[in-house]
């Protein structure tokens, strides 16, 4: 079997629920790998909207995820600032009347079980996933804010 991401709370393709965006809780999606590399020391998890209106907006940059069968503990690793400013997860949260964004939740299986220390932006990490990544998987979302 291919490596793959899921939620227990939408399916690929399908909305993000409410309670998962700034509309709600604005709480991570609980996400669940399965086949991971055998070799697979570590997580790591970017989620963005390249819907945005200036560019790709980063919702969320965690890494050193340790490994586990089933669900992916990200709370376990570490956190990066998204677009927002802060540190942590940041839901979806188009501007109201832009339509109907997409949300990319990419999973990456790393060979090592933490990265460099040096890591402190977006570019950091993804050279870091350039050198360390086994394999990669990815869940897509959608969410829209009515005008």
């Amino acid at each position: 079997m291919a490596f793959t991401v899921t939620s227990t709370a939408f399916t690929d393709g399908q909305a993000v629920p409410k309670q998962f965006t700034c509309d709600g809780n604005d709480a991570p999606p609980p996400l669940t790998i399965s086949d991971p590399p055998e070799r697979a020391r570590s997580f790591a998890v970017i989620m963005d909207d390249p819907d945005a209106p200036k560019g790709t907006f980063t919702h969320w940059l965690a890494y050193d995820i340790p490994p586990n069968k089933g669900d992916l503990q990200v709370d376990a690793g570490r956190t990066l600032r998204n677009s927002f400013g802060r540190e942590g997860y940041g839901g979806p949260c188009p501007p109201p009347g832009h339509g109907v964004h997409r949300y990319f939740f990419k999973v990456y299986a790393l060979d090592v079980p933490a990265l460099a220390s040096a890591v402190s932006t977006r570019q950091d990490l993804e050279k870091a996933l350039e050198m360390h990544t086994l394999a990669r998987a990815e869940l897509i979302g959608r969410y829209e804010r009515k005008g």
